[in-house]
């Protein structure tokens, strides 16, 4: 499980969240929306230890990691694969490379593991014959999908996290995307890895959660389900949301 517990996080005068409290289950299928610089990413660099709160607790099944090292984080970061927005695949290698960049880097699997999961995986995801192709050659959504390759391949998540994979793909593309996700995370609870979703999306964020947070000045103003997401009477939100009564 993971619990922020009173999240309190500035940038010098700026607080982007504000004793921000909730808890998610590894198997929660959770989309978190909100306008550009309400803190979204935020939370899953506080997540992965990347970033510390000013004040409060982020504790990973009971544990507040807070405090902990960068060595004492390494073993609580395993439990997720992150999606970075836009793919953040490395320029100089080819998908081949920056697949197994990752397993290079965490595991001790030999070369001949490393071809074989690389493939493994590529083929998973629909894009094997790209493997020897740079990123600069790929689409918008061949690149998501290679980075969504690269973060499975050092570890079985328990949760994946996803920041803005939608962001800058046509409709279809997205569309794609987000079967991808589900695909992902397909399965019943307790035992399927769940994901939490960064987005301003909203349509994209209905087509894979179960759970929606809304953030706005720096509180979670908003966290439920579909219907009680379609059913707020906050004005605000529902201008936010309002392509899904268009839908």
């Amino acid at each position: 499980m993971i619990e922020l517990r009173d999240v309190t996080l500035a940038y010098g005068d700026h607080v982007v969240l504000d004793r921000v409290s909730f808890k998610a289950e590894f198997h929660e299928r959770v989309a978190i929306l909100g306008s550009s610089g309400e803190g979204k990413t935020t939370i899953l660099r506080l997540i992965l230890g990347l970033l510390r709160p000013d004040s409060g607790k982020i504790l990973i099944d009971g544990q507040d990691i807070t405090e902990h090292s960068e060595s004492q984080l390494r073993d609580f970061r395993m439990n997720f694969s992150i999606v970075f927005q836009e793919g953040a695949l490395f320029d100089s290698m080819n998908v081949r490379e920056n697949v197994a960049f990752c397993m290079r880097e965490y595991t001790n699997y030999s070369e001949d593991e490393i071809e074989k999961r690389v493939r493994s995986l590529l083929n998973r995801l629909g894009i094997e014959d790209a493997i020897y192709l740079m990123p600069e050659e790929l689409s918008g959504g061949m690149q998501r999908r290679v980075a969504i390759a690269r973060s499975l391949a050092g570890c079985e998540p328990k949760m994946m996290l996803y920041d803005e994979p939608t962001s800058g793909l046509d409709p279809l593309t997205a569309d794609n995307i987000c079967k991808l996700i589900k695909e992902l995370s397909k399965g019943d609870p307790p035992g399927r890895a769940g994901f939490i979703i960064v987005t301003h999306k909203v349509t994209d964020a209905s087509k894979v959660a179960e759970r929606f947070m809304y953030l706005r000045n720096g509180n979670i103003i908003f966290d439920g389900d579909i219907n009680a997401l379609k059913n707020t009477s906050d004005t605000e939100l529902r201008s936010f949301i309002s392509e899904l009564y268009a839908a």
